[in-house]
């Protein structure tokens, strides 16, 4: 960006903000205030005796800024090597859209109204696609044209939200006359954000003593927008949400869950870091299975109780499968219909991830209104397909919703798994890749040799094969999703044995409770 006033994420910088010593005010007024005329504290002396003086610099709050994602190269088991690299990548700013969205942390915006005055085309474009994001999908959103004169007209005969948003591009005394016209139409308790043309510290110093709750200067990008309102309401004494990744397949066994299960295995023990699995899949989950348990209790107890779940009731619902992992396992019963609500799956999933930093949820290949709603409310999003024309269609049109319901979000990760079966036909992966429009973020071979030892054992490619190419692929994935950095030596881990001297695999899988 040429402007010296932004940075490269389209944040404003500190240095962007420039004194005015010729401002000229007139009486305050205020917002969340009584209107009465009471006297306001005098601006700075030009001669003051601070040691800057009038007019120098101030930092005012700043949006946070994007952590840098650091590109790392594909990984691929399969001896054909890719024909293209990361820097080739079909979305060039995903990566960037990423670490922004990392950086604005958990934004939950309750059930309020928010209405939009706008002056400029690309503010209210900004406010348009702002109001579309999953973090202000509880919202009402109104956005209008005509700035701050039409609000002030707008609000003499109705009641304000409890969000307005005007924008003005007038010069600094003109606005603050406006603005004190907008109190006097304004409903008590009404927080008020301005848009201005101007980086004037002295300026914004005199909106918020008049009790506008945030300044924020054109041009803006939607998720500058979501940031400045989510710091408005979001409750600093909430619990701590942690971070969701969704894994999903492009159909029936191309392996979603055991990519799941292995790199969430990887976030654990190689990071170190709190993980929760939970299993979705409630007649035909396999997670337990995938970590040789047998819980008594699981998701689906949580799902027919949401509003009884609490943090012992939950700590009680989870299976430890080491001493970082967790697991929420699915019932695995044909008996039940289960017929619940995407409401309570929301409750359900807010809740868990309060108890762990990663929460990764294995979705079923099916679709309804919950699914949908697990799928877009994700931090992350990855979908999981073969080298087929079944898995092409399906993982399409799955990222397509995906990048059209989550427009300020990263696009979803790809990974191909099974690439290599032998005699099987397979769409070259260039051709995939172009097809998608989506560079696969990992391709796993064929190993049906680790893959099935793993699984019949109760155990993880990393538990089986740590030096393997599969291992090497899922630490890399975990890392990416995690985006944290693998210590430099493998963190310690609690290996969880085969089962030993058990009557057999099969009679512990049906044995009745």
């Amino acid at each position: 960006m040429s402007d010296p006033s932004f940075d490269d994420d389209g944040f404003q910088t500190d240095d962007a903000f420039q004194a005015d010593d010729d401002l000229d005010f007139p009486a305050p007024g205020g917002f969340n205030r009584p209107f009465e005329d009471t006297p306001a504290p005098p601006l700075p002396d030009p001669l003051g005796s601070s040691p800057q003086g009038y007019g120098q610099e101030a930092h005012a709050p700043a949006p946070p800024q994007p952590a840098p994602v650091e590109r790392l190269p594909v990984v691929q088991g399969h001896p054909d090597p890719l024909s293209f690299t990361p820097q080739q990548s079909f979305n060039p700013v995903g990566d960037l859209m990423a670490g922004a969205q990392s950086a604005l942390g958990e934004i939950s915006v309750p059930r309020i109204g928010i209405h939009v005055f706008g002056e400029r085309p690309d503010t209210l474009d900004a406010a348009t696609r702002a109001s579309q994001d999953r973090r202000l999908s509880r919202a009402t959103t109104l956005v209008r044209m005509g700035g701050l004169p039409a609000a002030i007209e707008a609000y003499q005969h109705e009641p304000t939200p409890a969000l307005v948003i005007v924008e003005s591009s007038a010069p600094a005394a003109h606005m603050i006359h406006d603005l004190d016209q907008l109190a006097q139409v304004c409903d008590p308790g009404t927080k008020v954000v301005v848009i201005g043309a101007a980086n004037d510290i002295m300026l914004y110093r005199e909106l918020m003593r008049r009790g506008v709750s945030e300044y924020l200067v054109a041009p803006l990008n939607p998720l500058q927008l979501i940031s400045a309102i989510g710091g408005l309401f979001n409750d600093p004494s909430a619990p701590f949400v942690g971070r969701s990744i969704a894994f999903v397949g492009a159909r029936g066994g191309v392996g979603s869950s055991t990519v799941a299960h292995n790199t969430a295995f990887a976030i654990s023990d190689r990071m170190a870091s709190e993980t929760v699995i939970v299993d979705l899949d409630l007649p035909f989950g396999t997670a337990g299975l995938d970590f040789n348990q047998d819980p008594l209790t699981g998701v689906a107890d949580a799902l027919t109780q949401p509003d009884r779940l609490d943090p012992v009731l939950m700590d009680r619902m989870m299976v430890r499968c080491s001493d970082k992992l967790s697991l929420f396992a699915a019932p695995a019963s044909l008996d039940t219909d289960w017929d619940i609500g995407p409401e309570a799956f929301e409750e359900v999933v807010q809740k868990i991830r309060t108890t762990a930093p990663f929460m990764v949820l294995d979705l079923p290949h099916s679709w309804n209104a919950w699914m949908r709603t697990m799928l877009i409310s994700a931090d992350e999003v990855v979908v999981v397909a073969t080298p087929d024309l079944a898995s092409l269609r399906n993982a399409k049109n799955m990222i397509d919703l995906a990048k059209a319901a989550r427009p300020n979000d990263a696009p979803p990760r790809l990974v191909l798994n099974q690439v290599g079966v032998p005699g099987r036909p397979e769409i070259p992966l260039k051709d995939f890749a172009n097809a998608m429009g989506v560079a696969p973020t990992l391709v796993l071979p064929f190993d049906p040799k680790l893959f099935g030892q793993a699984s019949n054992n109760g155990q993880m490619v990393n538990e089986v094969q740590a030096k393997s190419k599969a291992a090497e692929g899922f630490n890399y994935l975990a890392q990416i999703l995690a985006k944290r950095d693998l210590p430099a030596l493998p963190a310690p881990t609690a290996a969880r044995p085969a089962p030993a001297k058990k009557a057999s695999f099969l009679s512990s899988l049906f044995r009745k409770k």
